[in-house]
């Protein structure tokens, strides 16, 4: 059975989807089948991953509300061993359409249960909210990704979100786990950087990935060819920061065994 790890952050603009599309696809080019669900309304995953959020006709939305069988929502991407359960903004009406169901904050993971064992990692791109379909992800979910910019207000809204971690796991996924806190968009340049860096490790220790990504032009351009960094730029820093991410995630999950020497991807200067 594959392990579904939800990517979420009610703060914007922290490298979210970045880190879903990117880590998925780091996932699949190391040989395991994996699917990225794009939970967010926006679709941004789905745009990135190269799909026109408006030609798509089967979505989670459908799988949801309309209990659609996710086979028939699937899309084979570009990348090998990837494939996508795209979002459309019809997405935006699921959370009103939700509230009067019963098991309610279950739907998502009933939606994904046909297909589990379909996949060896299944990564949940959430929309920058607390809401009901975030709260659905997490009940869906095995662990947990929570990214940090490395910028000024960084912590902010950390404890709120953690705390609806923790009413998640008492009260809907008693198995959910913190799979870790990624930094996100570090700038060697700042000094304000590495404080962050300093002070996120300072407050949550061993739950920081030893990855941190870097701010990266190919890994923002990216999107817009509607490609993964391994795709667009396999040579990037962005790309092997997440193919370090990967292999992390991996080594953490004992789903690999690596020689000292070959756990980290170096960069020559």
């Amino acid at each position: 059975m594959g392990k579904t790890i939800a990517i979420t952050n009610q703060k914007g603009g922290v490298g979210k989807t970045t880190t879903a599309i990117n880590l998925a696809a780091s996932l699949a080019v190391l040989e395991y089948k994996t699917l990225l669900v794009d939970a967010d309304p926006q679709a941004n995953a789905t745009s990135g991953i190269g799909f026109d959020p408006k030609n798509i006709k089967n979505s989670i939305y459908e799988c949801i509300v309309d209990r659609l069988d996710p086979k028939d929502a699937i899309l084979q991407t570009n990348t090998p061993n990837l494939d996508l359960m795209p979002a459309h903004i019809d997405l935006v009406g699921a959370e009103i359409e939700l509230i009067n169901m019963p098991d309610r904050e279950r739907m998502m993971r009933k939606a994904l249960e046909p297909v589990k064992d379909d996949y060896d990692f299944i990564i949940i791109d959430c929309s920058p909210s607390l809401g009901l379909i975030t709260v659905n992800a997490l009940t869906a979910a095995d662990s947990v990704i929570i990214p940090v910019q490395c910028e000024y207000f960084a912590l902010e809204g950390l404890g709120k979100l953690l705390n609806t971690i923790k009413i998640v796991q008492s009260r809907l996924n008693k198995d959910l786990d913190i799979e870790g806190i990624l930094l996100t968009m570090f700038d060697t340049r700042l000094r304000l950087s590495r404080q962050v860096v300093e002070e996120v490790k300072t407050h949550f220790q061993e739950m920081v990935f030893d990855t941190i990504i870097n701010r990266n032009t190919r890994l923002g351009e990216a999107p817009s060819f509607g490609k993964s960094i391994i795709m667009h730029d396999a040579n990037s820093t962005g790309a092997i920061n997440y193919l370090n991410l990967a292999r992390e995630i991996l080594q953490k999950n004992d789903m690999t065994v690596m020689k000292n020497k070959d756990k980290e991807i170096t960069i020559d200067e």
